[in-house]
């Protein structure tokens, strides 16, 4: 069967580099013995060295080109290639209710949705490897007072420890991206709650860094509506002042308790 060709539209950029993609597989020995699912295999450049891993090995892509290519050349993957849109799985039963490695060479265009989703599961994945842009890991990774710390940064090391891998080049992949690349990896941290209200935690991360060249009092007015503004006292707190690069994930668990308080408050 002839090569798959990629797809703009799906953001598709095959690796043609067997080291680099050998590299990328072992990064999911950081948690032995555990399922793992591969998320985009495209032609399986990927796949060929985690199905020698001596587990368990799903595949999820939307292509049905490269789904037809994978049945053909992968056939020890038997009815574990998974031709779905993962953004719209329930991962909850994927492997027996068991926790389960996920990996790949993510998708630039939703690279950040498909992480988000990983979040709406992170009893079931203690681990997270693969491939994202540059750019993105950079943000994961970052840690405060970086310019490139943001929500991604926040919402991630909440729950994960972040680690930036190693750079890959634009030339090793068909068609060449017009970013450097980057592989990552995350393991689950010791946190079992966050010690706030975990919908506003994120609905606070996001307000604040939609403004993040202003000062907290005034970014998180928005959270508060006309008919039942916060109090002024509030906003005259110490960490008011400060701008949300500036914050730790222990000082923003502390501002959502801090601002969940004044919303019930202003009730």
């Amino acid at each position: 069967m002839k090569s798959v060709r990629p797809k703009k539209h799906l953001g598709q950029h095959f690796l043609t580099d067997l080291n680099i993609a050998r590299r990328i597989a072992d990064t999911v020995d950081a948690c032995p013995k555990l399922p793992i699912l591969e998320i985009g295999p495209g032609m399986g450049v990927l796949t060929q060295y985690l199905v020698e891993k001596d587990r368990e090995v799903k595949a999820v892509e939307i292509d049905r080109e490269s789904v037809a290519f994978l049945h053909k050349n992968f056939p020890k993957l038997h009815d574990n290639i998974i031709g779905e849109d993962f953004l719209r799985m329930d991962l909850s039963e994927l492997f027996s209710g068991k926790p389960f490695v996920l990996t790949g060479n993510y998708p630039y265009d939703i690279s950040s949705q498909i992480f988000f989703k990983m979040l709406d599961y992170k009893d079931l994945i203690p681990c997270c490897t693969g491939m994202i842009q540059r750019e993105v890991a950079l943000r994961m990774a970052s840690a405060p007072g970086n310019k490139a710390y943001g929500i991604l940064s926040v919402l991630m090391q909440a729950w994960y420890d972040v680690k930036y891998l190693f750079t890959v080049d634009e030339s090793v992949f068909n068609p060449p991206p017009k970013v450097k690349s980057a592989v990552i990896r995350m393991t689950r941290n010791q946190v079992t709650e966050l010690g706030c209200d975990e919908k506003l935690f994120k609905r606070l991360v996001k307000t604040v860094f939609n403004q993040r060249r202003k000062m907290l009092r005034v970014s998180i007015k928005q959270m508060f509506s006309k008919e039942k503004p916060a109090s002024e006292a509030f906003f005259t707190l110490d960490i008011m002042t400060k701008r949300p690069e500036q914050l730790g994930i222990e000082q923003f668990v502390e501002l959502t308790n801090l601002v969940e308080k004044e919303l019930t408050t202003c009730k």
